[in-house]
């Protein structure tokens, strides 16, 4: 006894846009010995990949138990295993990115009791409003926001924010400065390079914006612009040193942006990744006349 279950039938299929096709003896793979009809139809019409089909009839049918011979309606092997990373912080009503920066106020335009007015018995829907800066949660900066001829949003190309392949830097533990050298055993042209400094476990507590955060070198800027890196992110508050000893210089912006490489600030979860070996998606709506916004930024690993 093979636990494995076959149909043979008869079928005669018709056509939404004409014609018909039919069949006698047909043998097909099935889930299990109880197929209905409708089902059986169903796997029939997928196993063959027939479209606009508007009717199955099916006859004469015997259920035999017998190894399966492949089809596209039963299981076959299981696909490769693949796993999603969330590495983005959750946006919520009063929230603190940036300290002393606004912080989004989250409302409902529409409630569902209101909605119950516009639509049938029983149907009601709800529709939220959110009021923020740009800069709120994980968010992408793109060229526009340093530079006023860089594109916004709407002008970063795709291929620099989405299914980009991934190398994380791991910063040993009390390191601020992420400089050439700590970089340069690293190959990360055309890769989404992410530091992973830890300090996102600091994330909406006054330690974050404290001066002794991490933060990429312009020394380490211009390394990444050289080896040809396509994205950059970090889990810090800023990829730029913050303390009353920079100034207020932003080398790592500047160069990056110049460079037209997005940049992802307030990234979290990078613990979870792998050195390599993963893909990385950060891509904002398509705004005009904005140079940042939040992102959901996620990572797919295969197993």
């Amino acid at each position: 006894m093979t636990g494995q279950w076959r149909a043979r039938f008869d079928a005669e299929v018709t056509f939404a846009n004409g014609g018909s096709l039919r069949t006698e003896g047909f043998r097909l793979d099935i889930p299990g010995q109880d197929v209905g009809d409708d089902e059986l139809a169903a796997l029939f019409v997928r196993h063959l990949g027939l479209l606009m089909v508007a009717k199955v009839r099916i006859r004469e049918k015997q259920v035999v138990e017998e190894p399966h011979r492949g089809g596209r309606g039963t299981a076959g092997p299981a696909p490769a295993e693949r796993r999603l990373v969330e590495l983005s912080h959750v946006i919520s009503n009063g929230m603190t990115t940036l300290p002393g920066w606004p912080t989004p106020r989250i409302t409902e335009w529409l409630t569902r009791e209101a909605s119950r007015a516009n639509y049938a018995q029983g149907t009601e829907f709800q529709v939220g409003r959110i009021d923020m800066i740009a800069n709120t949660g994980t968010y992408l900066d793109t060229p526009a926001h340093r530079w006023a001829d860089g594109p916004d949003l709407t002008g970063v190309p795709l291929d620099r924010l989405a299914d980009l392949p991934g190398i994380v830097v791991r910063v040993p533990a009390g390191t601020r400065a992420v400089d050439r050298l700590l970089l340069a055993p690293y190959e990360v042209a055309g890769r989404a390079v992410l530091l992973d400094t830890g300090w996102s476990a600091h994330f909406g507590t006054d330690r974050y914006a404290s001066p002794d955060a991490p933060y990429l070198t312009g020394d380490g800027a211009a390394w990444l612009v050289e080896a040809g890196a396509t994205l950059v992110g970090i889990d810090s508050i800023n990829i730029d040193d913050m303390s009353p000893a920079a100034r207020g210089e932003r080398p790592a912006h500047s160069g990056l942006l110049a460079a037209g490489i997005p940049i992802v600030e307030h990234l979290t979860g990078l613990d979870a990744l792998p050195p390599t070996g993963f893909r990385f998606t950060a891509a904002p709506p398509r705004v005009a006349g904005m140079g940042t916004f939040p992102v959901r930024a996620f990572a797919v690993l295969d197993a």
